[in-house]
């Protein structure tokens, strides 16, 4: 397990210090809890790319003979 070192305003971590003890925890612990949760986070691209495998799952009746004709198509 690694060690960092966060630096914030007084008032903040004060306040970080009542939150964590009406929780019953450490500063330590809500800091290392937000890292988690942060970095389980699915990316943008991990999400887009969950979007496009389900997008493309989805589609189930597709067929080329659906299309309009060239003459519907360029009609005026």
């Amino acid at each position: 397990m690694k060690n960092i070192t966060v630096s914030v305003d007084t008032a903040i971590y004060q306040r970080a210090r009542i939150k964590a003890a009406e929780m019953n925890t450490s500063v330590s612990a809500l800091v290392k809890a937000f890292l988690v949760q942060l970095t389980n986070e699915e990316s943008d691209g991990e999400r887009r790319k969950r979007l496009e495998r389900e997008t493309i799952a989805s589609i189930t009746a597709f067929s080329a003979a659906d299309r309009v004709s060239r003459e519907e198509a360029h009609a005026r």
